[in-house]
């Protein structure tokens, strides 16, 4: 990371608390799964269908929650979704059976989803003249986070008792707590002035639901090191199992250094495109090396893994990058919470699909599996560019039209005065005619000039 602080104090603000935020993340992303099967004893099949449950049920929340922040102020909402998050997340305590378990991680999954969307605004008025780099710079903090986070659950999962387990998901509670404090250091932002027209219009940009359908299929990459990788390599490959941690190691201290430096050079719509289609090319040849670590020794597959998982987190910071550009800068600044939220629409799509496609292909299929993947990714990446130009030239003409609109309505006004101006000038039967001449060429003249 190239700055250890941001430069303002509003951004240092927030990029603490997304540091706090995320070290409970990483306290419960680590052993979350672990409490509920180890310590509550829940079957892992019922766990499964309880985060599907809930992941289904956050993917609108955080639509009307950005609006929501759009309108009533961005700080006051965020903050609530921070509450929401830590006093669910503390009732992970009582889940003793399936449906409290339901509910609890519906409403801790679904304030989580708000939180990003209700986040955007903060991150718009606070991110400088680039706030697509301070978006960057905040991914960097959380992978920093997440990685604390890991180091302190790993105590719990060696102790592995139940009130191990219930200190872990209190952290974590605490944490949402202390991060919902931090932000109130925050200056308040102003809402958005409201403006006609429908209220859900990024449900009507078209070029943009399509970015996100695509952003969607791209975001399938992030359950590749934690689900495809770890389980081609322990059933597929000779590599040692230790180095699932390694290639996850390997991954977040890459992200942390380079996720700022990757994003400096995309700074247009356009050229966040570009970053999706060479993405996709990176993601195509990590899944080609991934899959030529079958069957060979277990120096050649760790050699291979390892560059694998390299090239793979390259790709990963192009796509975040391109992913930051596209989402705010083809975002009304009115409606950034909003239009962010159904951004999100996609990375929770594959939340919900990716796991299991994955599993298919790339564990159930093999190693044509892994070729089909990269092959989804590199067309993905090839057809973000074409949306990305669609949804400038739909912006560009809703532009057009407003400007067209505004010049539209002016003759108006002047057609009105210059109807109206005779009716107040002095009666004519007093002036001479010579005068009368001058009086008229000039009423003439300023009404046209008015």
């Amino acid at each position: 990371m190239p700055k250890l602080l941001p430069d303002t104090g509003p951004q240092r603000t927030l990029a603490a608390s997304n540091f706090v935020n995320t070290v409970g993340s990483g306290l419960f992303l680590t052993a979350g799964v672990l409490y509920f099967t180890q310590a509550v004893r829940l079957p892992a099949a019922t766990v499964g269908l309880g985060l599907g449950i809930a992941g289904l049920l956050s993917l609108a929340v955080g639509i009307g929650v950005g609006h929501l922040a759009d309108r009533r102020g961005a700080r006051g909402v965020y903050v609530a979704t921070l509450v929401v998050q830590a006093l669910a997340t503390g009732a992970f305590v009582f889940a003793d059976g399936f449906w409290p378990f339901v509910l609890a991680v519906s409403a801790a999954t679904g304030a989580k989803a708000a939180g990003g969307a209700a986040r955007a605004p903060l991150v718009r008025h606070y991110g400088g003249d680039r706030p697509q780099e301070f978006r960057a710079y905040l991914r960097a903090v959380t992978n920093v986070g997440i990685s604390l986070g890991a180091l302190l659950a790993g105590w719990a999962v060696q102790v592995g008792t139940l009130d191990a387990y219930r200190l872990l998901v209190l952290g974590n509670a605490v944490a949402f707590a202390a991060s919902a404090v931090v932000l109130l250091l925050l200056p308040p932002v102003a809402p958005a002035p409201v403006t006609r027209g429908p209220r859900w219009i990024a449900l009507r940009d078209g070029p943009y639901l399509a970015l996100t359908a695509l952003d969607g299929v791209m975001a399938i990459q992030f359950k590749v090191l934690t689900v495809a990788i770890p389980l081609w390599l322990v059933g597929s490959t000779s590599a040692p199992h230790w180095l699932v941690s390694g290639t996850m190691l390997a991954n977040t201290v890459l992200v942390v250094a380079l996720q700022v430096r990757a994003s400096r050079g995309i700074d247009s719509p356009r050229a966040g495109g570009r970053a999706y289609r060479r993405a996709g090319a990176a993601f195509l040849v990590s899944c080609a090396l991934v899959a030529l670590s079958a069957g060979t020794p277990g120096v050649v597959a760790v050699g291979l893994l390892l560059t694998a998982v390299v090239v793979h987190t390259v790709g990963e910071l192009w796509h975040s990058a391109g992913g930051f550009e596209v989402s705010y800068a083809l975002a009304p600044p009115h409606a950034t919470g909003q239009y962010l939220g159904v951004f999100g629409l996609g990375a929770g799509l594959s939340e919900a699909v990716g796991p299991g496609l994955l599993i298919a292909l790339c564990v159930g299929w093999g190693r044509p599996g892994w070729f089909a993947v990269g092959a989804l990714f590199a067309l993905t990446g090839l057809l973000t560019p074409l949306a990305v130009r669609r949804a400038e030239a739909g912006r560009a003409g809703a532009a057009s039209r407003v400007s067209q609109s505004k010049r539209a309505t002016t003759p108006m006004i002047q057609t009105v005065t210059k109807a109206a101006t005779p009716t107040t000038q002095p009666m004519p039967a007093r002036t001479p005619p010579t005068v009368q001449g001058s009086a008229g060429a000039s009423s003439a003249s300023s009404s046209s000039s008015s």
